[in-house]
């Protein structure tokens, strides 16, 4: 059967990833029946771990083995994210063997409290690359100032980067420009670039959410809900002009990949929008859109398939200077965003290690009492 996610990538280029990852859906089937409509890959982060392990008695058995042989909180949640990622990277190898190395990718994000050091992220990055050991993962490292220089390095040293918490123009042309760099300097190093894969994550419902606040403080409602697919038709313009150069196509001639425009934060918050907002609109070739299962299966339901993110480009560029016209500071937010997107996943991190504590204490109590 030729579901809308066949369709979207048959006919619009565009992959469809699983913004969620659990032992649940792995077990039930339900992984594989999203594959089988047309899943492409799978992202996640330090929240969609903190909402798999503290919603699943699935991961019960290995904390108490693991806490019996006396690892802390970090080192549970570190072999229980790694043996997820690695099972759905297993499940993706035919999809990724058959696409060429096109998808078939799954993401772990490196331990949020290192998004503020460069060399952290790149020994934590390669520690889970070496680890994991799968030609179809993906490493996470967020666009901060300081993980810019951590994803160029990340890239000359061969590791598969999804570059992660971008909200502005900025952010996306740094990331560019670090994957550009690193692969010129694997050239320079007689390297192959080849096998080297990278995504750019530029987050997008956030961004109504914060700037629709903004709009109705001035009194505005006509640009409510039209500034993140307007922010993103944007970077998908950068994309085009930055790959599209006499310095891409050097690369390009070495075998060099795409770094796609991956669209994340995809689900609606406003529930006043239409659930499927940041799916239709966002539709075009060499991206990615990563969606949470409810959105997916929305999609399936009613999304409209058409061509979208490269239309109107010159109204999308109007509405972001419509902003500084009504006072509104929009780098100013999209900075916020991004610092804002680094201490959740912190938090939601924090509170997951507790969890893992929590439960591990519980059983080891459980056990102790039932040996009396």
């Amino acid at each position: 059967m030729t579901s809308k996610l066949h369709r979207l990538y048959e006919e619009f280029g565009q992959s469809i990833w699983l913004d969620f990852i659990s032992r649940d859906i792995m077990a039930s089937g339900q992984f594989q029946e999203l594959i089988d409509l047309g899943l492409r890959g799978v992202t996640s982060n330090p929240s969609i771990f903190n909402k798999a392990i503290s919603g699943s008695t699935l991961y019960d058995e290995d904390i108490r083995h693991l806490a019996e042989e006396g690892a802390d909180a970090f080192t549970i949640y570190d072999a229980l994210s790694q043996a997820d990622i690695a099972a759905a990277c297993d499940v993706l190898l035919p999809l990724y063997k058959a696409s060429h190395r096109g998808d078939g990718y799954v993401s772990i994000e490196v331990n949020p409290d290192l998004a503020y050091d460069t060399e952290g992220t790149i020994q934590e990055a390669q520690r889970l690359w070496h680890s994991i050991q799968r030609p179809n993962l993906m490493v996470k490292v967020p666009a901060t100032k300081e993980g810019i220089p951590a994803i160029r390095e990340l890239i000359a040293a061969g590791v598969n980067v999804n570059a992660t918490l971008m909200f502005s123009l900025g952010h996306y042309e740094a990331v560019a420009h670090a994957y550009i760099e690193g692969l010129e300097a694997r050239v320079r190093a007689g390297e192959d670039v080849s096998h080297i894969a990278s995504v750019a994550s530029f987050f997008v419902s956030r961004i109504d959410t914060a700037v629709d606040k903004a709009l109705a403080a001035v009194g505005n409602t006509d640009l409510q809900g039209t500034i993140a697919i307007a922010n993103a038709k944007l970077a998908y313009d950068r994309f085009k002009v930055i790959f599209g150069d006499a310095r891409w196509q050097a690369l390009a001639d070495q075998g060099a990949r795409l770094q796609r425009p991956l669209w994340a934060s995809t689900s609606t918050k406003n529930p006043a929008y239409s659930d499927v907002l940041y799916v239709e609109n966002l539709i075009g070739p060499h991206t990615v859109n990563t969606l949470p299962l409810q959105t997916i299966q929305a999609f399936l339901d009613h999304g409209k398939l058409a061509r979208t993110i490269d239309v109107d480009v010159e109204d999308a560029r109007a509405r972001i200077a419509r902003l500084a016209e009504l006072g509104i500071d929009f780098e100013k937010i999209t900075e916020d965003l991004q610092r804002a997107g680094v201490q959740a996943f912190a938090n939601d991190f924090h509170k997951l290690l507790n969890t893992i504590a929590q439960r591990a204490g519980i059983m080891a109590a459980a056990d102790e009492g039932g040996r009396r």
